[in-house]
């Protein structure tokens, strides 16, 4: 009984005694057997003893299931961030007597396998959700809602639990999840509204606008991205993050409506961008700080007007806004008051949209042979090589509309093109052919007009020039603007100063008179986007005191070039008052 007791008492044998007693036992056996049994067979006995005995060992140092060999390798499998942060998620549970738990938000990737709240971050958080929208793993987003929405509290990932809401809520929206996308905006909107960002707010109004979310796009518009403070600098980065994305998730709006087929809404956007405009330009953001997207605003503002000529889009109902005779138009009253960057896709797109058709239609030399004046009319006038033909074929995007010459004169009658006219009317003029068919709501003509600064006439020739374009300025019922182009080179010369004179006797008060000055690339060495051309000032100051000295009074002053394109968003400005006749 005592040795009984004391064996009881006594600890338990290690594993390395149990396994050499084993060893002892399997030689003593082996050698028993090689007196009685032919020396190859003891040898293959006693090779797979101390094979069983070498496997006996590995099994006892791996607690007897091989768990510790597959956890070595899965540790080889992480990467060192992810071992590091495993090893103080390891020490921190060994600290405070826990055990570590296996993950419960499983995913279906295998570089972000799992959610934890103690060992992932924000990074992993975000990198999930940018996998389960790419492909549209509804599972992935369910894990990663519950993750956020049951699993995390405000301290997570270091205060970034709100933008991880935005993101998700964006996710959701792109994958139809109406009902988890209002939860996400929900408890970002209660719970951390002071840390909302307004590139976020710009991206879920984005993701509204997809589900077709209009009064939620507009409500999260005026709550979260409404306009600074009276008082507050403009300048200050805060106030010009605020203007950047209204101005971006404006244009979204725009867009968005204008390829809906949803005219009314477009517009009021677009009004209330060119109120947004002059802040903009205030605060000191450049054209490259916004990044307005003016060409995919254009384009669809033209795919809406195409559906307006034909008669399958119409005014929204209960929207009280008057829409232009070409709605692109809308988008350029917004363009002329943001930052510009003369960006020749955004203009190309511009001039395609509004010029679809230009034809000649007549030259004439009296008044008598000008076309009728049903439409608005834009006129250009100026000395002889002044580039006014030039100029024309930069504003309606062609390369040889109005004939261009190193000789000056070339133009010595008014030559008329119609803009966005019946195809075809010039046989009209020429041979008197019917054309069925009406002119669009947008139509004008552009007249190009003679000059004889330069030009090699005879005097009559000149007198004749000058008693015409006087009665056709005094006269002309339809003219809408008048483009008096000027040498940026050199200034006014005498010639101008005829003309202002004229302009200053002769102009009706309803008709805009607007000074241009041309060729301003030559006043630049190596013309770039970035320097387009310039004039100097001591051009423009004489400008100004010839313009005084005529009666013209202070008009619009626009710096151009043919060659750079500068100085076209400018000029279309004021053609659009010939459209809108």
């Amino acid at each position: 009984m005592g040795n009984e007791s004391a064996l009881q008492s006594s600890p338990p044998k290690s594993v390395f005694s149990t396994n050499l007693f084993l060893l002892v036992a399997f030689l003593l056996i082996a050698d028993g057997a090689s007196l009685i049994a032919p020396f190859g067979s003891s040898q293959r006995l006693f090779t797979i003893t101390r094979n069983a005995v070498a496997t006996s060992f590995v099994k006892s140092s791996d607690g007897g299931d091989g768990k510790g060999r597959a956890k070595q390798q899965q540790q080889q499998q992480l990467s060192r961030p992810q071992k590091k942060a495993l090893e103080r998620a390891n020490k921190l549970r060994k600290k405070n007597g826990m055990k570590p738990k296996t993950p419960q938000y499983k995913l279906h990737s295998k570089k972000i396998s799992s959610l934890s709240k103690d060992t992932s971050t924000a990074d992993d958080v975000l990198q999930a959700i940018k996998r389960a929208q790419n492909l549209h793993n509804a599972n992935d987003l369910r894990v990663i809602e519950n993750f956020l929405l049951e699993e995390v509290d405000e301290s997570f990932a270091f205060g970034y639990l709100g933008s991880l809401l935005s993101r998700l809520a964006v996710a959701a929206m792109h994958m139809d999840n109406h009902e988890l996308a209002r939860k996400a905006l929900e408890r970002r909107r209660t719970e951390f509204r002071p840390s909302m960002r307004p590139m976020e707010s710009a991206a879920i109004i984005r993701g509204l606008l997809r589900m077709h979310n209009v009064t939620d796009a507009l409500e999260v518009l005026n709550d979260e991205l409404c306009l600074p403070l009276e008082g507050t600098r403009l300048d200050d980065p805060k106030n010009q993050d605020l203007l950047k994305y209204r101005a971006l998730a404006l244009g979204s709006i725009a867009s968005r409506h204008f390829f809906e087929g949803e005219p009314s809404m477009a517009v009021n956007a677009c009004q209330l961008m060119a109120n947004l405009g002059p802040l903009i330009r205030e605060s000191g953001l450049t054209a490259s700080d916004v990044g307005m997207p003016w060409t995919r605003i254009i384009r669809g503002a033209a795919d809406c007007e195409s559906g307006r000529r034909d008669g399958s889009i119409t005014a929204c109902e209960g929207v009280n806004v008057d829409l232009p005779c070409n709605l692109v138009y809308a988008v350029l009253k917004a363009m002329a008051t943001f930052p510009s960057d003369n960006n020749d896709r955004t203009y190309e797109a511009l001039s395609n949209a509004l010029v679809r058709r230009v034809l000649f239609v007549t030259g004439a030399v009296d008044i008598a042979g000008c076309p009728p004046a049903d439409r608005g009319e834009a006129a250009f006038i100026g000395r002889s090589n002044v580039g006014k033909s030039s100029l024309v074929n930069m504003i309606t995007n062609r390369k040889s509309l109005a004939y261009t010459s190193k000789r000056p004169g070339k133009t010595q009658q008014f030559n008329f093109f119609t803009v966005n006219d019946i195809p075809g009317r010039e046989k009209e003029f020429r041979y008197g052919d019917v054309i069925k068919g009406n002119k669009d709501p947008d139509s004008f003509y552009i007249a190009d007009l003679p000059g004889f600064g330069f030009a090699k006439v005879p005097q009559k020739q000149r007198d004749e020039w000058a008693a015409f374009m006087e009665e056709y300025i005094r006269t002309r019922p339809n003219l809408r603007v008048l483009f008096h182009l000027v040498d940026g080179r050199h200034g006014p010369i005498d010639e101008d100063f005829r003309i202002m004179n004229l302009v200053g006797k002769s102009l009706p008060e309803n008709v805009q008179y607007v000074v241009v000055l041309t060729k301003a690339d030559k006043n630049v060495k190596g013309p770039s986007a970035k320097n387009s051309g310039k004039v100097s000032r001591d051009v423009i100051k004489e400008l100004r005191e010839a313009m005084k000295d005529n009666g013209v009074g202070n008009v619009p002053i626009i710096v151009t070039s043919a060659e750079t394109k500068l100085g076209r968003d400018d000029i279309w400005r004021y053609l659009s008052k010939a459209a809108e006749y």
